[in-house]
């Protein structure tokens, strides 16, 4: 049974989508770029703080459908440029045990929505 994952404490859809959906016991995640919730603007001061921003995102929405980091099984990422690979790979990997890590796949890519620096989505399950 599909449901629909929505927070305040993510940034809300700028398209025809939504934050996440649950299918059965999987949740898959919309793209979450540096959007600062509560006040909807941009925060792309630098790689490592858009990659936090991101992350913590992810973990509002995680924990709107009753998960967290260790329910995650997979997570995209796509990089502006794959020169910032480290820093944001540093960012990410505070979230994860890594003996525990997701599987993943990072690719840098042309251009992303508002012109940001890395996007990021993943799969988890209950």
């Amino acid at each position: 049974m599909k449901k629909i994952i929505n927070t305040s404490n993510a940034p809300a859809p700028i398209g025809p989508y939504n934050q996440a959906v649950l299918n059965d016991n999987m949740l898959y995640t919309s793209g979450q770029v540096a959007l600062d919730p509560k006040t909807g603007e941009l925060k792309i001061e630098n790689i490592q703080s858009e990659t936090k921003l991101v992350m913590e995102n992810l973990k509002a929405i995680l924990i709107e459908a009753g998960m967290t980091f260790e329910n995650v099984i997979k997570c995209s990422i796509f990089l502006a440029n794959m020169d910032d690979f480290a820093e944001v790979n540093k960012v990410y990997g505070s979230y994860f045990d890594e003996a525990k890590a997701p599987a993943r796949e990072t690719v840098e890519v042309a251009r992303l929505p508002k012109n940001v620096n890395v996007e990021i989505s993943v799969i988890a399950s209950l």
